[in-house]
């Protein structure tokens, strides 16, 4: 089990200045970890093809911290068998359960159908597979709604009761509706949570223009692990990366906080794996946090202090109202290219941000540096609306969902002091 590490330095000589919507965050409370986890992934409660102990199990022993386990409209509460014979591999498949978690703790019996095996509620299985400041389970729901066909998924993150899809008269009312629902549980129980946009270019579902109109959301996934959800676009529609600068544009020309973007694997399928399976472990993110709790790692992405990452390993982040700064953890023959990221205050205005077009010029979320290295630094020029950073190695991702990608890490976009 790996464990977290131990950086010496993420400044926050600005911070205040230079995130958007942050509030609280001195030098004299700032955290102290890294912790790594996945905010999407799916077990047997929904269509997930292992049980969520075994899920958790992979995770943890794959060095993860943090999980959120967040299977289709449904929490892991109550009791729910499921037929031995639905099973994928069938009996095989509570064999293989055995031996991970031990014979004791798998129950079976006859249903009327046949076998059957339960399928435990979080709040069992967590007991037996939390450790304090080594591993944490978060319990979460991947409201999957619709409108006129087009899927159209947000997650909730640590959600206290479960959240019917709420319907809408349109793609942003659908969204909209899902995100006051679970801000409205969130401000009733008091309990930390928060939505998350899910694979935007599933079913070429939801517009860069129509995730910038919903209000109260800050983040979205800008990387998806799942094989069939458009990460890259295609020759008509935008790629996420795209899609993320369109939105930050739209958004700040606006007067409204960042989008943070997110790097979740979207596992489904743990029997099998291949470019054509939703395998786990594709990418994750990084949270500076003081201590493994819930609360804290909610603070720590609320407030950007995260990375998104399939691979690449970030550190000594260093943001000052000049400079953005931080450092990459070589790997041995491993090269690595920095492209600071973001889009002219000038761009977005002589573009037309602001009249919704389909399409956008080169100028919204260009190249604004590229820098070789492992000590990428990117100095303000003032009239950056944001600048965000993607860190692109020359090594390729194991088990990739797509042919010919490499480890990357994505950072928070920034709003340099001064660029109002």
């Amino acid at each position: 089990m790996k464990r977290p590490r131990h950086p010496t330095a993420f400044t926050y000589v600005t911070w205040l200045a230079l995130m958007a919507g942050v509030s609280g965050c001195t030098d004299k409370d700032a955290p102290t970890m890294w912790w790594k986890g996945n905010l999407h992934t799916h077990s047997l409660w929904s269509d997930g093809d292992d049980f969520p102990e075994v899920v958790s199990a992979w995770y943890k022993d794959a060095g993860y911290h943090f999980l959120a386990i967040s299977d289709h409209n449904t929490l892991q509460e109550g009791e729910r068998w499921i037929s031995v014979s639905d099973l994928p591999g069938g009996e095989a498949l509570v064999e293989q359960y055995r031996e991970v978690m031990g014979a004791d703790w798998v129950q079976t019996d006859e249903g009327p159908t046949g076998a059957r095996v339960l399928l435990k509620p979080l709040a069992e299985y967590r007991q037996r597979l939390e450790e304090p400041n080594s591993f944490l389970l978060i319990q979460s729901e991947e409201i999957s709604d619709s409108f006129e066909g087009k899927p159209i998924h947000l997650n909730a993150t640590n959600v206290a009761e479960f959240i019917e899809p709420q319907g809408g008269t349109s793609v942003v009312d659908v969204m909209q509706r899902n995100v006051d629902a679970v801000l409205a549980q969130r401000g009733a129980t008091g309990q930390p949570m928060f939505p998350h946009i899910n694979h935007p270019n599933f079913g070429w579902a939801i517009t860069p223009d129509e995730i910038a109109r919903v209000e109260g959301e800050r983040f979205f996934e800008v990387y998806n692990g799942h094989h069939l959800v458009h990460t890259y676009g295609d020759s008509l529609r935008s790629g996420t990366e795209r899609i993320w600068d369109i939105v930050l544009t739209k958004r700040l020309l606006a007067g409204r906080p960042v989008m943070y973007g997110i790097a979740v694997d979207d596992a489904h399928d743990y029997q099998d794996s291949g470019a054509d399976k939703a395998n786990p472990g594709r990418a994750w993110i990084m949270v500076w946090a003081r201590t493994l709790e819930t609360d804290l790692i909610i603070d720590g992405l609320e407030a950007g202090r995260f990375y998104s990452t399939t691979g690449v390993t970030l550190d000594e982040f260093n943001i000052t109202e000049t400079e953005y700064a931080f450092e990459i953890e070589p790997e041995e023959g491993v090269s690595y290219r920095t492209l600071f990221v973001g889009t002219m205050r000038t761009d977005a205005v002589n573009q037309g941000m602001d009249a919704s077009p389909l399409l956008y010029g080169d100028g919204i979320g260009r190249i604004l540096a590229e820098v070789e290295g492992l000590n990428p630094s990117y100095s303000f020029m003032g009239n950056e609306m944001y600048v965000r950073a993607k860190v692109i190695s020359s090594k390729q991702m194991d088990n990739a969902a797509a042919e010919g990608e490499f480890e990357v890490a994505w950072t928070q976009p920034v709003i340099p002091v001064g660029s109002d």
